[in-house]
């Protein structure tokens, strides 16, 4: 009989994820990004791990941490997390340094510090031989240039022969780690990382542009013997200081990675650009100009490309090994999938792409100011530590999804990310646009309800995060006779955002004299919350999630601290039992709505008219009665609705607090505002409410707290953004 054999296919692709540990020192402090995540206190962030299905996960053993001095090493934390990793098969890679220089007896330009990483790396090996894989220094050539080059991190140098000299040491220590590791486990993996970018340039800047080029593969070429007389840098090396021998060294001891890890930002690719008068002076250098590819250049290579040409180059197998965008939600969606279709395209190509790293699954802080402050900048990943326990956000479904082998069919993905949109644009692009051969499908839009103050805030920010949306006026929603279930069929949302009466009767104005919401007919309200609730009826009946809005009106005031989520309303205006009866209709018709609760918003048209009236009263020198008497949580408009879209993006429901961090009142708002703005505040004059003539009692505190996850920045960062924003935050959304 004839025997049959099929050819045999390649392993489908692999989801990896890896946890933001960065432990680097600037000057003499070390910056703990486990520490400011909470990972070091909670191992049961393994177990949420595990639930998404990745094979292998990137995960500290970190130097500084286990062997900070000369005294014994302590194990207990990595013995419980990696103990419990091997309990769920989520297997390590194990990274020792990440953007580390070590312990403090030792240093990147340290002529001992190969030997001293070797040795610690023995250590790990002998206490867990069944480790898998290895990462010895992360991002070797990035963490030289960061340290020695541009003097970010400790220790501080600027100049090629330190740039190269840490390099030398990164690389040397490298082989030696993997040396006295495969002495205890012969088997253990090599998984080298760095990022990857690429410069692009005018024609007078290419030279430049070439040498930075051919400088990203260094760590790669060290490792893997490639670095001899007729290297392209080879007489760079030798001028930074570098030593034949300590060169040759490299080629007697190759130590191929058996992954090479590409890590790739939006960042990573630049432009250079001898013509400074061009550009802001955040993207000019002494002699010429650096900026984000993205921004200027109208085709970078992207991350497919690039793994092109590593596959290329060295023919090894390939991963991605960190994929992370600091943004909104749909976007982080929409790069991690852009991440996984070119992973895909390159394999089909032939090349060996093993597998895709959500990097950093917990989100990672401070990477703003290059983490060198830890300022408490938080960009979410897969989960969101700013709930207890992390909450899992819309990328860990995605995740989900990619790693039991489907296709995730989120309709914010029909939209192209910001990187491929024409706003994403600073400066007049340069080059020849790349054309897309496919024509993108129509995309589900957002039905948001209502073209008040708050509607068209809504469109204006879906615009700028490219989610296809259509707005039906509350005059359209009145005058038709359509039901809402007919219409949910004629514009076919993926989800729907009501925001009829919400304006600046119900928003704005507090402590001001101007007309309240108390001021409109009790019918209005009855005749609003019965169209929210027919709504949420139809989204229900459809399976449609459903997003609107609250106040802290439907509390009493009593208390003197923040109300949260749990606590029992009691209005006493109509305004707050009117939101009220609002919400228990919304939620006993469709349980799977969003409800947002929030406080008085600035950023919206009608506040910021009558903040900008009291400043400039106070500036012309005329006095402004404002109340004292009642604290609230003021909210910047754009971080209301950006954050309420994250939420309905995440599947998130039931009721939300979202306010900036800290409470006010109107003469206290006013009087930072003067300050920041310069302007004489010493006429304020503190009033109580009923000496301003409000029509209808108001709570004497309403300031909002959330247990579910504080989410929004402080009102102190709020409110430098509001007056920063060149419209002085009257469309902070464009």
């Amino acid at each position: 009989m004839e025997a049959h054999h099929s050819a045999v296919q390649p392993a489908p692709l692999e989801l990896w994820l890896g946890v933001e540990c960065t432990l680097n020192r600037v000057n003499d402090s070390y910056l703990n990004q486990l520490g400011t995540s909470g990972h070091d206190r909670r191992v049961q962030d393994l177990d949420q791990f595990a639930q998404l299905g990745a094979r292998r996960i990137r995960y500290p053993v970190l130097w500084e941490q286990v062997a900070p001095d000369a005294a014994a090493p302590d194990w207990r934390w990595t013995d419980e997390r990696l103990g419990r990793l091997q309990e769920l098969g989520l297997m390590p890679i194990a990274t020792l340094l990440h953007h580390g220089s070590g312990p403090r007896f030792t240093s990147l330009l340290d002529p001992h510090f190969p030997e001293q990483l070797a040795d610690y790396a023995r250590q790990v090996a002998e206490r867990y031989p069944w480790l898998p894989a290895y990462t010895p220094v992360n991002e070797p050539l990035t963490t030289a240039r960061f340290s020695g080059l541009y003097g970010i991190w400790y220790p501080h140098h600027h100049s090629d022969h330190s740039f190269v000299r840490a390099l030398l040491n990164e690389c040397r220590g490298t082989v030696l780690a993997m040396q006295a590791i495969r002495a205890v486990n012969p088997h253990a993996e090599l998984i080298q990382t760095d990022d990857l970018g690429k410069a692009h340039a005018t024609p007078t800047m290419q030279a430049e542009a070439d040498f930075q080029n051919e400088r990203r593969w260094l760590a790669y070429d060290l490792l893997c013997g490639r670095v001899d007389e007729q290297h392209a840098l080879w007489a760079y090396l030798r001028a930074s200081g570098a030593s034949a021998e300590e060169l040759h060294w490299f080629l007697e001891h190759r130590c191929p990675p058996d992954v090479i890890g590409v890590d790739y930002y939006v960042t990573s690719e630049r432009f250079l650009d001898e013509r400074l008068e061009l550009y802001l002076p955040q993207h000019r250098n002494a002699n010429h100009a650096d900026v984000e590819a993205v921004r200027v250049y109208q085709t970078p290579a992207g991350i497919a490309q690039l793994l092109r040409e590593a596959w290329a180059r060295y023919g090894l197998p390939l991963a991605v090994t960190e994929a992370h965008l600091g943004s909104t939600r749909e976007e982080q969606l929409r790069w991690f999938e852009t991440f996984w279709q070119a992973a895909e395209q390159v394999r089909a190509e032939g090349a060996d792409v093993r597998a895709v790293t959500s990097w950093a699954v917990l989100g990672s802080f401070d990477w703003n100011t290059l983490h060198t402050q830890l300022q408490g900048h938080y960009e979410p990943g897969a989960f969101d530590v700013r709930s207890t326990p992390p909450r899992p956000t819309a990328l860990a479904k995605l995740l989900q999804t990619r790693a039991a082998g489907h296709t995730p069919e989120h309709p914010s993905l029909d939209t192209p990310g910001f990187w491929e949109r024409p706003e994403r644009f600073l400066y007049p692009p340069v080059g020849l646009p790349q054309l897309r051969s496919e024509v993108p499908r129509p995309a589900r839009p957002l039905l948001i309800l209502g073209q008040g103050e708050l509607g068209q805030a809504v469109a204006g920010i879906c615009a700028h995060r490219g989610l296809a949306h259509c707005v039906v006026s509350s005059a359209e929603l009145a005058a038709t006779e359509a039901s809402a279930g007919t219409l949910l069929k004629l514009h076919r949302p993926w989800a729907v955002i009501y925001t009829p009466g919400y304006s600046a009767s119900g928003y704005s104005a507090n402590g001001t004299r101007t007309q309240r919401a108390d001021h409109l007919t009790q019918q209005f309200w009855q005749a609003r919350t019965l169209g929210l609730a027919q709504w949420a009826a139809a989204c229900a009946e459809q399976n449609l999630p459903l997003l609107t809005f609250s106040s802290d009106q439907v509390f009493a005031g009593s208390s003197s601290v923040p109300y949260q989520e749990h606590d029992a309303p009691s209005p006493i205006n109509a305004y707050g039992r009117a939101h009220l009866a609002a919400e228990r209709q919304v939620l006993a018709a469709h349980p799977g709505a969003l409800i947002v609760r929030s406080s008085a918003l600035f950023g919206l048209l009608s506040v910021d008219r009558l903040l900008g009236q009291a400043l400039q009263t106070l500036a012309s020198g005329g006095s402004v009665p404002l109340d004292q008497d009642h604290r609230f949580s003021p909210t910047y408009l754009p971080d209301l609705i950006h954050t309420s879209l994250d939420l309905l993006i995440d599947g998130e429901v039931g009721v939300w607090h979202l306010v900036n961090r800290g409470e006010s009142t109107w003469a206290e708002l006013v009087q930072t505002l003067a300050q920041a703005a310069g302007v004489p505040h010493h006429r304020i004059r503190p009033t109580a409410g009923h000496d301003l003539g409000w029509p209808a009692p108001r709570p004497r505190y309403s300031a909002l707290h959330s247990f579910r996850g504080q989410l929004l920045l402080s009102l102190d960062h709020a409110l430098n953004r509001y007056l920063g924003d060149p419209q002085n935050g009257l469309s902070p959304f464009l």
